[in-house]
């Protein structure tokens, strides 16, 4: 099974931007898609965008247009750039396949976006 470690959350205001980076214990050439998720206080951990090795992404209506994901199959490594933040992106940031492994979700990274 893989671990998965992001990082890059942090405290910023509202209008600021982020760079989230998910770091794989193997090879994820394979894993396709990877996804982002988010999980804010009281509600439920919902994706936020998701890449195919092909390139091809998905966002949700709610980061469409500021969010940007990456990966570097090299690396191991996946990247979701938030610009334009909003109070309401504050979450807890996940990275896993989609759908994701059930034993694969790693400590996530905090993302709090002040007003």
């Amino acid at each position: 099974q893989v671990q998965l470690v992001e990082s890059g959350g942090g405290l910023v205001q509202a209008g600021g931007s982020l760079r989230l980076s998910c770091a794989a214990s193997r090879s994820i050439f394979s894993i396709n898609p990877m996804g982002w998720y988010r999980q804010a206080p009281g509600k439920q951990r919902e994706l936020v965008a998701r890449i195919f090795t092909s390139g091809n992404t998905y966002y949700a209506n709610s980061v469409k247009g500021r969010a940007t994901i990456s990966r570097d199959n090299t690396k191991n490594t996946v990247y979701l750039q938030m610009n334009s933040l909003k109070p309401d992106d504050t979450a807890v940031y996940y990275c896993n396949r989609d759908p994701p492994w059930r034993d694969a979700w790693g400590q996530g990274t905090q993302v709090t976006v002040s007003s």
